[in-house]
């Protein structure tokens, strides 16, 4: 990722996906299972950030880069991961996630999902 840092801690490739959270796009391809695809994002977490509940057409592989985040999963009790740690969400499962600490958080989402449906669905 190139680019300086902004003083917010956000990176400056970032768009804003919703208050205080922060996504980056920076890969998608094909995979040679028929209709599937990758697609790798690097999301970023401001302490104040509203958790919101969504899911995905696939599964959702997560690597904390930079803080702490508190995942809840339907059916799961909640789980903060710090940097370093990996969580994977199921195809569908309703899930949320937020900033637990003090700075940005990052993680770094690789999704394998069904090519043609939105990556993301909220659940209202």
């Amino acid at each position: 990722m190139g680019g300086t840092v902004r003083p917010d801690g956000i990176s400056p490739a970032a768009v804003e996906a919703a208050p205080g959270l922060w996504r980056v796009d920076l890969q998608r391809h094909d995979l040679s299972v028929p209709g599937r695809e990758v697609v790798q994002t690097r999301v970023e977490f401001t302490p104040d950030s509203p958790p919101f509940t969504h899911f995905h057409p696939g599964e959702e592989i997560i690597y904390v880069l930079q803080g702490s985040l508190e995942y809840r999963l339907d059916g799961h009790p909640p789980v903060v991961c710090h940097a370093g740690d990996a969580l994977t969400v199921g195809y569908g499962v309703h899930h949320q996630a937020r900033n637990v600490g003090r700075g940005i958080a990052v993680e770094l989402a690789t999704y394998v999902v069904e090519k043609g449906k939105p990556l993301l669905t909220r659940v209202d």
